[in-house]
């Protein structure tokens, strides 16, 4: 039976241009929506699901490989949400005067956050100069004064009344460094010298120190009233300055009162900053700097020293200690945001998710405040959504089980990782947590979401909706058209040339060739754009105004070349005669195998040489690879099921004796995957029948055990590897590549291999099943059984058969040689 050979056309699906209404992408329109390109019709409507819908839980996971338009298509399914939710509040943190360490959240409307912490910081620059004001008006000074002078009225009265009982004494009261003390009077009404006092006799001096002793008596009766006196007036003092004070402020504070007091917390943190103003009144007028008063007479001295700095107090700037704790730190802040905010953390670290407390350094020390509590990406997208890397937030310390936490919880905890893991016990700010509402969509690849979907059993709680992208997408005239105006949306996008028609088509067919599928087209718009930059990039080189069907061509051979200096080198090696490869001849036992490597995202073919020996055995075939520990489990699968399909057709009713060894020939890696099992096979079937083989066909393709052949994958490098060893040895007419059936439809060659075909210099053929290899490969018929299932002795087939019967005949006598052998030498 002949086999029909691929014609040219069949090995390349080429895009008909003429099919195009355009000439160039200047006279098409973009895509409004990348989705109506990249037929992701699941992932699309997913992520419409998992937006509408509003229970906890329902956060988005984007699966799919990178370049498939995930970020674009997440981002533009968010921004249409967005746009039709509100714009969400504001949030601030204002200290809270009761506890510092625990601040206070504030939440406003959106815009009003902004407006309230301007106002606050213009109320508390006003208050100070008010404040001054009223402190430097002479109604102010007057009764200060008034106040001042009882004190010293009442000081005086009791200087007097105890001077006048030790003059009724003869002593005088005296002021010294030390306090007050007495001393006796002469006649004259002086002060006695203390040289004339001790020469007095010894009664009259202890009857002037009696008397001393009953004027001290009484007069620290006197003076032990002065400390009642001076608290008295303290708090005289206070009540004026709180009067004076809370007269000039109460209308600033009220007017904020007005303004936002449909907020309650507003309202009560208002009344809390007038009452800290109020006792903490100095530090406020004199920027923190304490007053100094001195001893039990530095009363007054201190309380003027008081006043002074009340009407010094010049200060204006907002981070001084006493105004720092009145300012309020913005938070978060909508007032430019149009509908709902949605963002994406390229960074998402602990701290960048939920927030973090700063600190700063003050005398050696670290400080910190409400004013230096900064945001995190699940504050600014509160109320709208976020848009994360699984990848980064898995491999970021504290990331993910921080995420988890807070949407777990439905609040934002601002606390370190430290703290977290209890690794810190320093006193630091605890923030009253804000309440979230967001839609997480995590973007990642299928492994990762798979591993979280099987190891954390918290993820399918927090994250109970797939949006699966596709890699592909089907190729028809419409989707080739949508692929136009894509072409087009990314020319706009990144102010390329305009591109032909015939480059448009070449786009499409390499689209194809991405996939490895004529039928199909790739999604993955990164490599779609980088390859359009790059036959820009050539389309000037050449000084073209459009870029043309070449230009396209020119950056995919230039992308080839920069990656394929293996690739070259393997091939060099071939043709020297290294690397063992025949393309012509006829051997036994030998074929030759094709092989994909991958270096990155190149992926390029390698022939391998083949060979089987065969010897009498027990039904074993060795895979020397696997005893070798190089073939991976599914090339050592592939090689088992040979041993299924030589006993099921050839030794149903016998013992299969045989034993054969496989070995990938000059493989010095390891092998995986079953795509050469076919190849395998009709080496071993050459060995065991002696029948040659033709070394100037290649065979891919796995087999299973009734003897199809199986759809592998690389289709197209593996033959383009082939023709590349017979193109450099010489095209005989002769050679080709043996592939699968099913593969026929993956066919996107490249341009010499299809010239090549079509001028009948090399040929793919399309295989069903073993018996349609061998008869290509050996030139001989392969055969059919008669209904005995025996073979004509003159095919392939029987050659088999035939052997395999005198194996079994062989060791069947043999092993009752080696029985009538024992016998004997029992007997004896």
């Amino acid at each position: 039976m002949a086999l029909q050979r691929l014609g040219a056309e069949e090995v390349y699906h080429a895009c008909d241009i003429e099919k195009f209404s355009f000439n160039t992408t200047a006279d098409i329109e973009p895509l409004e929506e990348l989705s109506e390109a990249l037929a992701q019709p699941r992932a699309v409507e997913s992520l419409k699901f998992g937006t509408g819908m509003k229970k906890p839980g329902f956060n988005i996971f984007a699966l799919g490989p990178p370049g498939t338009g995930r970020h674009s298509l997440v981002r533009q399914t968010m921004d249409k949400r967005a746009r039709q939710l509100p714009v969400p509040s504001d949030w601030c943190y204002v200290n809270n005067f009761e506890d510092s360490s625990s601040p206070r959240a504030l939440s406003f409307p959106a815009g009003q956050g902004r407006s309230f912490a301007d106002d606050m910081k213009n109320m508390i620059l006003e208050a100070r100069n008010a404040l001054k004001a009223s402190f430097e008006s002479e109604e102010y000074q007057n009764r200060l004064q008034s106040v001042q002078q009882e004190f010293k009225d009442q000081q005086q009265k009791a200087f007097e009344e105890v001077n006048n009982k030790a003059q009724e004494r003869g002593l005088s009261l005296v002021r010294t460094p030390n306090g007050i003390a007495f001393a006796p009077l002469k006649e004259d009404g002086e002060v006695m010298p203390p040289d004339e006092y001790q020469s007095l006799p010894e009664d009259k001096r202890k009857e002037i120190e009696k008397k001393i002793e009953e004027v001290q008596e009484e007069s620290q009766k006197v003076f032990q009233k002065i400390p009642q006196w001076q608290k008295e007036i303290r708090q005289k003092i206070q009540d004026l300055n709180n009067e004076v004070a809370r007269y000039a402020i109460s209308p600033l504070i009220d007017e904020l009162r007005n303004k936002y007091g449909e907020n309650q917390e507003v309202s009560a943190h208002l009344d809390s900053v007038e009452n800290d103003i109020l006792n903490n009144l100095q530090n406020f007028m004199t920027g923190g700097q304490q007053g100094q008063g001195g001893g039990a007479g530095g009363a007054m001295a201190q309380l003027q020293q008081q006043q002074q700095g009340y009407l010094s107090g010049e200060d204006t700037d907002m981070d001084s200690p006493a105004t720092r704790r009145y300012k309020v730190n913005l938070l978060v802040d909508n007032s430019g945001q149009e509908g709902a905010p949605v963002i994406y953390e390229d960074n998402p670290t602990y701290a960048n998710l939920v927030g973090k407390v700063e600190h700063m350094s003050q005398m050696g020390a670290l400080i910190t405040d409400f004013n230096l509590i900064k945001p995190g990406s699940l504050h600014r997208a509160n109320g709208g959504s976020l848009i994360l890397d699984a990848r980064k937030v898995l491999t970021q310390p504290g990331a993910w089980e921080g995420l988890k936490r807070t949407l777990k919880s439905g609040h934002i905890k601002i606390e370190s990782l430290a703290e977290m893991f209890s690794l810190l016990s320093t006193v630091t700010l605890e923030p009253e947590p804000i309440d979230l509402d967001v839609k997480v969509v995590m973007i990642g690849s299928p492994f990762i979401y798979y591993i979280l979907q099987h190891y954390d059993p918290e993820f399918s709680e927090l994250f109970k909706v797939a949006a699966d992208f596709d890699v592909q997408m089907h190729r028809d005239e419409d989707s080739q058209d949508m692929y136009a105006r894509l072409i087009k949306t990314i020319i706009d996008r990144e102010n390329l040339r305009h591109f032909h028609r015939e480059a448009v088509g070449r786009m499409i067919e390499h689209s194809s060739r991405e996939v490895g599928d004529g039928q199909r087209l790739s999604t993955r718009v990164k490599e779609i754009t980088d390859l359009m930059i790059e036959a820009d990039y050539w389309a000037g080189q050449n000084g073209n105004q459009d870029v043309g069907g070449q230009d396209v061509e020119k950056a995919v051979e230039f992308r080839t070349y920069r990656s394929d200096r293996l690739r070259q080198r393997i091939q060099e090696e071939i043709e020297r005669g290294t690397l063992m490869i025949d393309s012509e001849g006829t051997e036994t036992g030998q074929i030759n195998g094709l092989s994909v490597l991958s270096l990155g995202d190149f992926m390029f073919g390698r022939p391998n040489r083949i060979t089987a020996l065969t010897q009498m055995g027990k039904g074993e075939v060795i895979d020397i690879e696997r005893e070798a520990k190089l073939g991976g489990p599914l090339h050592s699968k592939g090689v088992l099921i040979l041993s299924g399909f030589l006993g099921a057709r050839y030794a149903a009713d016998r013992p299969l004796s045989l034993k054969a060894s496989l070995v990938f020939e000059q493989s010095y890696g390891g092998i995986e995957g079953d795509s050469a099992s076919s190849a395998e096979l009709f080496a071993l079937l050459s060995a065991i029948s002696g029948a040659p083989v033709k070394q100037g066909l290649a065979v891919t393709g796995s087999v299973n055990q009734f003897g199809q052949i199986q759809a592998i994958g690389g289709v197209n490098e593996k033959i383009e590897g082939f023709f590349d060893v017979c193109s450099r040895k010489g095209l005989t007419g002769d050679q080709g590549v043996l592939i699968p059936e099913a593969n026929v439809k993956h066919l996107m060659l490249r341009k010499d291999v299809v010239d090549a075909v079509a001028d009948e210099k090399f040929h793919i053929y399309p295989i069903k099943t073993v018996d349609d290899g061998l008869e290509l490969l050996t030139g001989l018929s392969a055969g059919k059984p008669d209904e005995n299932g025996n073979y004509p002795e003159d095919t392939v087939n029987g050659m088999v058969q035939k052997k395999l019967a005198a194996m079994a005949e062989n060791m069947r006598q043999f092993s009752q040689g080696s029985e009538q052998g024992g016998q004997s030498e029992s007997g004896k």
